[in-house]
């Protein structure tokens, strides 16, 4: 947020002393008791064999004693976001519903209205959803529905539970609703990415239209943009928000508000293609598996998921076509560092047969995934099965190929 106002000493007094250290923490690190303290894998620095992070409700600081980060909640949230002081003490202060003081009135009246942006955003967004959701049980939505129940064979219950909707087919339906009915001005509306100014003859259309609606989560559960698929021909066949002051596709992984708690549980995280993919795996019970959003993993969203991870195991699980195989190097490029440092422990899965998740799960049960996760190879090993491939290495030109094609993988390393 730029140009925030200059915040009363007060308001920082008392953000600091209602802001408690274990509960901002432990949204991003995973803590285990140890006495009167809780102890992690620092988020600062690539602490993947002993735990040097340490919390303290007492003294309400946390210190890590390998690379001597350390201070109260305030620095930890400036530190783990790369945010200004005053962000976070507004972020903090709306969380423990501290009121907010500035220097001078003018000030006040600017920081209440950038509150009010976002708020509003957040607001509209929320709003959306149910519309969508309100318009899949319409007839207008039969097809979209009848394409969730039978196309995709999936439950009444988790279509409710993942709050999917249909985005009727006209030009203005969307638009009509909020800007008309519910008087949101409509360059907020359009801020939020939900509608978009016509090239020609002024006005505004829906951005989203005819498609299946699939709103995307930030990690505290909130409606932070969308993802529509086409029901018909109409490409692209997936079109998601544009980038939006709530949504960075790039910094967002879809389910993650609904896999953390399992992904920590559990000590691993799954990172799936497909919106589709996440909502099959969760259905089976298989609740600590994310998706990128259209876009190769990126290094930044990998140390999200580390966050939630004590032993860091995270695994790969792309289609197993050349698209899938493909996305696989293209994410292992990305956080290649990381796992040449074994800060992350990487496994790549490609299920047998080419198939995806949601296919699989149609005809085979979560225990056969899941020996399937248990079974995944290393990111290392996997990239040598994939130059072997299926060349007879009994002929003298294929072991050659395959040799040099090795030695060159590790001479990466």
């Amino acid at each position: 947020m730029s140009n925030v106002p200059r915040l009363h000493p007060d308001t920082i007094a008392e953000v600091k002393d209602r802001a408690d250290i274990y509960d901002v923490v432990s949204e991003q690190v995973v803590l285990k008791r140890q006495g009167k303290d809780y102890v992690g894998f620092c988020p600062f620095h690539d602490d993947k064999r002993n735990p040097s992070f340490t919390v303290s409700p007492s003294k309400q600081f946390y210190y890590c004693f390998s690379c001597g980060a350390g201070g109260n909640a305030i620095k930890f949230m400036m530190e783990i976001g790369k945010r200004q002081f005053s962000e976070v003490v507004l972020d903090l202060a709306k969380k423990y519903q501290v009121p907010i003081k500035t220097l001078e009135p003018a000030e006040r009246q600017e920081l209440q209205r950038q509150l009010s942006v976002r708020e509003q955003l957040y607001e509209i967004l929320a709003l959306t959803a149910k519309f969508y959701e309100h318009a899949l049980a319409q007839p207008q939505g039969h097809g979209a529905l009848h394409y969730l129940l039978h196309d995709r064979a999936m439950r009444p219950e988790i279509i409710q539970q993942f709050q999917l909707g249909y985005a009727p087919g006209g030009w203005s339906t969307l638009y009509g609703y909020l800007v008309d009915q519910k008087n949101y001005p409509v360059k907020l509306v359009e801020q939020a990415g939900l509608i978009v100014p016509r090239k020609e003859g002024g006005g505004y259309y829906d951005r989203f239209r005819d498609r299946l609606m699939i709103p995307i989560m930030d990690t505290q559960g909130r409606v932070i943009g969308f993802g529509g698929r086409a029901l018909g021909d109409d490409n692209p066949k997936y079109l998601n928000s544009p980038e939006t002051e709530l949504f960075d596709k790039g910094k967002t992984l879809y389910g993650l508000d609904r896999a953390k708690a399992a992904i920590a549980k559990q000590d691993c995280a799954v990172v799936v293609e497909g919106y589709f993919d996440v909502i099959a795996l969760h259905a089976a019970g298989i609740t600590n598996s994310v998706a990128s959003l259209g876009t190769a993993l990126s290094q930044y969203q990998v140390k999200m998921l580390l966050r939630y991870t004590e032993h860091k195991k995270i695994v790969f699980n792309f289609d197993a076509d050349g698209a899938g195989v493909k996305a696989a190097e293209r994410a292992i490029g990305e956080v290649a560092t990381l796992a040449y440092q074994d800060a992350v422990k990487l496994h790549i899965l490609n299920i047998p047969n080419g198939k995806d998740p949601d296919d699989f799960l149609k005809v085979h049960s979560a225990a056969d995934y899941q020996k399937l996760l248990d079974v995944a190879p290393r990111w290392l090993e996997w990239q040598i099965q994939n130059v072997i491939g299926g060349r007879d290495l009994s002929k003298v030109g294929h072991l050659q190929a395959v040799t040099e094609a090795i030695a060159k993988l590790l001479g990466s390393i």
